[in-house]
């Protein structure tokens, strides 16, 4: 595709030799005259150019989440993407809070508003799928924690995971298929896990323990 147009004037000087003198005349006599036009074409998209136009698409598909469902979280769509490429780039929930000033909690938090369930996740200590179909069947916190034999704290942890679980399927997994979809590229991963480190992502946090309380 054509973006635009360049000229380029042939310098004609009493100092030009024969031979392009003769390469000038030649020119003259083809074309009718003394001037060249190019079409530039458009150079293939930078990673820079990439990486703004996945900000972009990821900003979109949050605010259309955003209108879909109630979020808990209180960042805006432009930090909700930055957690996500961060999630993507695998830095854990600490890191990012480390980066962003905040409690490890709002990073949960909003993850979970974005349906980005990890396996690590889901690990637990208990009958995780017991608890899946308790919350299905909207069976109270209390009684999950009863018949789990959990804390009510554990239980209601995990329970915020299940019901983004399910979010996610009812929405046939639309919205995670589409991050993944953006933020799998080998390259663009690459870049953006470099960057993240380039930003004292890592380097801020490299002495934190992950965080496993609930």
């Amino acid at each position: 595709m054509e973006i635009g147009f360049y000229i380029v004037t042939l310098c004609l000087d009493a100092s030009m030799d024969d031979k392009t003198a003769e390469l000038r005349d030649i020119f003259i006599e083809a074309t009718g005259s003394d001037t060249v036009t190019e079409s530039q074409a458009e150079s293939p998209g930078s990673l820079t150019d990439s990486e703004h136009d996945v900000g972009g698409r990821l900003e979109e598909l949050i605010g259309r989440m955003r209108e879909r469902y109630a979020f808990q979280t209180a960042f805006d769509d432009d930090t909700l993407s930055q957690i996500v490429q961060a999630y993507y780039t695998e830095h854990t929930d600490r890191e990012i809070a480390a980066e962003l000033e905040c409690e490890p909690q709002a990073i949960f938090d909003a993850r979970l508003d974005l349906h980005l369930v990890s396996e690590a996740d889901r690990n637990a200590e208990f009958d995780i799928e017991e608890l899946r179909r308790l919350v299905v069947e909207d069976v109270p916190l209390a009684e999950r924690a009863e018949r789990l034999e959990i804390t009510d704290e554990t239980a209601r942890h995990y329970s915020q995971i299940l019901e983004a679980d399910l979010r996610s399927t009812r929405a046939n997994d639309r919205f995670r298929d589409e991050f993944a979809e953006l933020l799998t590229d080998s390259d663009l991963t690459g870049q953006l896990a470099r960057d993240a480190r380039n930003d004292g992502l890592k380097d801020a946090t490299e002495d934190i323990e992950t965080d496993v309380s609930f």
